[in-house]
């Protein structure tokens, strides 16, 4: 049986209310842990490659679990804040031309409205009736495809990547804590599944295939541990 229809609309569809903000932190908080569970990793195993020594390993993990955690979330911010600044701009500009050219915007909801297959008459009455009801949620989700209440934050991108990452990175600090003699062997499995599951978390999000998704972040994952433990393994040959 299909879905009950309430307000003409299927329940379990993503509509536009509130999709942006959630969708913005998901992606951050799955990137934030992507990362956290590679860097960390790649650091961690690296160390390790070169030295058994418990503490070096540590120091080096936690230092790449900090500084990376701060990087992603300010990387995040600035982001997020770059795109919240100009959809502002975007929507004063709006404002301001609907408030000094009305039947100009008119005709150019029209036109657009036009453009996705009404008949002209049908186009105009459509614009008609949509700037009666709000005028600049018309012509922002119209031309410009954007919901002024709907406006990503820069504060929820950071905070979720900053945990995330945080999440992501304790994950190999853990791991590379058992006995010697499976750490790294240990590590790389452990790692690999995580990120399997980042990358299907990642494909549910966005709607795309899991197992693409899921294969591109454990190859990815995979060389980056691999090519920092041969690096590790082979700076410890070498200074010892």
């Amino acid at each position: 049986m299909s879905a009950e229809i309430v307000n003409g609309r299927h329940p379990d569809e993503p509509h536009r209310e509130g999709l942006a903000q959630r969708l913005n932190w998901l992606r951050a908080g799955v990137l934030g842990a992507n990362d956290g569970i590679v860097s960390v990793a790649a650091v961690v195993v690296g160390v390790a490659g070169a030295t058994s020594s418990v503490p070096a390993i540590l120091t080096a993990g936690l230092a790449a679990l900090v500084g990376g955690a701060i990087s992603m979330a300010l990387g995040e911010y600035v982001s997020v804040s770059s795109q919240r600044d100009s959809e502002h701009a975007l929507i004063a500009k709006e404002r301001r031309e609907l408030a000094e050219m009305p039947e100009q915007e008119l005709a150019e909801l029209t036109g657009l409205y036009e453009a996705k297959g009404l008949k002209p008459e049908t186009a105009r009455q459509v614009a008609i009736e949509l700037t009666e009801h709000d005028a600049l949620a018309a012509h922002l989700s119209a031309e410009l495809g954007i919901d002024q209440d709907d406006v990503v934050s820069p504060w929820h991108a950071a905070f979720a990547s900053a945990i995330a990452f945080t999440i992501g990175g304790i994950l190999p600090m853990l791991t590379i804590l058992t006995p010697a003699a499976i750490r790294i062997p240990l590590t790389f499995v452990v790692v690999l599944i995580a990120l399997a599951v980042t990358g299907y978390v990642a494909a549910w999000i966005g709607g795309s295939s899991p197992g693409r998704a899921m294969l591109r972040v454990v190859i990815g994952g995979a060389l980056a541990l691999a090519a920092t433990f041969a690096i590790g393994a082979l700076l410890g040959t070498t200074v010892g």
